[in-house]
């Protein structure tokens, strides 16, 4: 028995020195590591600016006040005359609390009585008041830090910087625009801190704590120039109102694609996305349309470059005109009309493009299409982006394969056909539309975005001929006059097409660049079904008169010199030198010019986004 005794006491005696010497230190660890519990420190989303350090979104700190109602229970404060400590409770700190609170103190005192660990008392305190409360040092009472996006660019730059969801980020399903692109750089790393809570959950004020410090997140700025942005879609939107049209959009860029002001109205308040049931897609970047006429810049320029037209070759353009089966017409019954090519992309002439369009084979159109940026996404990489519709020229049947050299049977977005008019700016060169100027990264480092890379979608000859051409555009015997800017050379294109999709309708639109003697801003303005009017030169064309007026001055730019030599618009046909005629049914091409290859019909159909072309009077203008 003694022996038994003797053998029970000294393992005892064994494993209280076990854990006594041998493994104190490891049992002190696990039980300080039961007694630790971090504490997530939100990292400081990052901001988004335009090109002059501006925010168009930023992040602004704001607090949560807490109270531990068990610990606010032992606030004392002491009287400065006696000198004497009396405790006060939940109702002394309440009473100190409610006038830098703004809170009812009976309410408050109630909401800091009982016995909870962790109550809040006040939602999205600013930091100054906090330093208040913080000041009065009422034990219990602590906060929590909440980030709150704000969005300086407002409803003119909503749908192009996006969102975030409630959780303060933009991913999965929610967010969009720049917040969603750029998510995970603006949303920087999250730190935390660990600290010793005692048995009844409560911080130990002596206990350990470490603290890992959030990173923010980078700084994306964009080449917006916001106060352009602003001034643009009041343009815009005031005009969607005067027309009573269903949306406008406009879209400015540099002649090297940078974007300065992206817009669209209606809009909607990204801190408020619910009210009046906001559309929240990016017109300029997912709404594709038919373009409409300003496509026929690519049309007479392909003719152009390949060295098959000039721009004062003769026409001869009838009321209506027939090829391969299929009528065509202009905006208006005219008798036969005299235009050189000039003229035609003047006068906007749908027939004179068609004949345009038979000079060179469907690949080449299709081509040169694809050289101006069509029928694929920019290089932006905008969340939803529409590449437009263009097709293989092989799907392109007898009908589609000349209207859409005048705008019709494909789709393109707003970004995109202001691209068309950058190229003819940039001498030729298309550069993909640009966003985005540069990063900062946590360590401060600022990094410039470099441009896409570029494309000599035609000769620098053939796009000074074009941009003299353009100008006629803008006179008298154009078709916007109402674009022009006094004391300015403008060179634009005008176009108007029908709407296949939603409540039909009209799509109008004008598309410039000034000065056309040395190009500083392209622009494009495009109005949705507007109501009382349908022509872009009339409905586009002072809109894009006065935003560009406001951009010149704004940036200091000289008035123009002489203009640009303009080519003949007409000829005298008793006079005129021999010119293609029109083509007999079923020719493909006009006489006495010959295309490079022939033409091979398809028998297919159009896309269905323009089944037929009815070629209405919106189509010339």
């Amino acid at each position: 028995m003694f022996i038994a005794l003797l053998f029970i006491f000294t393992v005892f005696a064994a494993q209280l020195v076990r854990l006594q010497a041998i493994d104190a230190e490891t049992i002190a660890q696990q039980a300080q590591r039961l007694r630790s519990r971090p504490t997530p420190i939100p990292a400081k989303r990052g901001t988004i600016q335009d090109r002059y350090g501006a925010p168009l979104a930023e992040s602004s700190e704001r607090f949560d006040v807490v109270v531990d109602q068990v610990a606010v229970a032992e606030y004392t404060k002491k009287d400065p005359n006696t000198k004497k400590s009396t405790k006060v409770g939940a109702a002394g700190a309440a009473a100190d609390l409610a006038p830098i609170l703004g809170i009812d103190e009976k309410q408050l005192a109630t909401s800091m009585t009982g016995r909870k660990p962790w109550v809040p008392i006040a939602r999205s305190v600013v930091p100054t008041t906090w330093l208040k409360v913080q000041g009065l040092k009422i034990p219990g009472v602590t906060n929590e830090l909440v980030p709150i996006r704000y969005y300086p660019g407002g409803e003119p730059a909503a749908a192009t910087v996006g969102w975030v969801g409630s959780d303060g980020t933009a991913k999965g399903n929610t967010g969009g625009g720049l917040e969603y692109l750029y998510n995970q750089a603006l949303t920087g790393r999250p730190g935390k801190i660990v600290r010793e809570y005692s048995l009844d959950n409560r911080v130990i004020p002596m206990g350990n704590s470490k603290i890992t410090p959030a990173v923010p997140g980078e700084v994306i700025r964009t080449t917006i120039d916001n106060d352009l942005n602003w001034f643009a879609h009041d343009a815009i939107a005031k005009q969607v109102q005067d027309l009573g049209a269903e949306a406008g959009v406009i879209v400015i860029m540099d002649k090297q694609g940078r974007l300065l002001a992206v817009t669209q109205a209606p809009s909607f308040d990204p801190a408020d996305r619910g009210r009046n049931n906001s559309d929240f897609s990016n017109m300029a970047f997912q709404g594709a349309f038919e373009p409409g006429s300003v496509t026929k810049i690519i049309t007479a320029g392909a003719a152009l470059d390949l060295g098959l037209t000039t721009p004062t070759t003769q026409w001869e353009i009838p009321n209506r005109y027939t090829v391969d089966g299929q009528e065509f017409r202009d905006s208006h019954d005219h008798p036969t009309e005299h235009l050189t090519t000039a003229g035609v992309l003047a006068k906007s002439s749908n027939i004179g493009t068609v004949k345009l369009a038979q000079l060179y084979p469907r690949e080449k159109l299709a081509e040169y299409m694809q050289r101006f940026g069509l029928g694929e996404r920019t290089a932006v990489g905008f969340p939803g982006e529409s590449a437009g519709y263009l097709g293989d020229p092989s799907t392109w049947d007898g009908r589609s394969r000349y209207t859409i050299s005048f705008g019709q049977a494909f789709t393109a977005t707003p970004v995109q056909v202001t691209g068309i008019m950058q190229t003819i700016a940039n001498k030729g060169v298309h550069i993909p539309p640009s966003l985005i100027a540069g990063r900062t990264d946590v360590e401060g480092q600022y990094h410039p975005q470099p441009l896409p890379q570029q494309t000599q979608a035609v000769s620098k000859e053939t796009a000074s001929q074009l941009a003299s051409m353009l100008q006629s555009v803008v006179s008298n015997e154009g078709t916007a006059l109402q674009a022009a800017v006094p004391g300015f050379n403008i060179a634009g294109k005008t176009g108007t097409s029908n709407r296949y999709t939603g409540k039909g309708g009209y799509v109008s639109s004008f598309v410039g660049y000034a000065p056309a003697d040395d190009p500083q801003f392209v622009m494009g303005v495009f109005l949705v079904n507007p109501k009382k009017d349908i022509y872009g030169g009339s409905t586009s064309g002072p809109v894009f008169s006065s935003v560009m007026s406001h951009a010149l001055q704004k940036y200091g730019i000289a008035p123009s010199g002489a203009k640009i030599a303009e080519f003949p618009l007409t000829f005298d046909p008793s006079q005129a030198t021999p010119t293609p005629q029109s083509a007999p049914a079923g020719d493909n091409k006009p006489q006495a010019v010959t295309p490079n290859t022939p033409e091979t019909k398809t028998g297919l159909q159009p896309p269905a986004v323009s089944p037929t072309d009815n070629t209405s009077a919106a189509r010339r203008r």
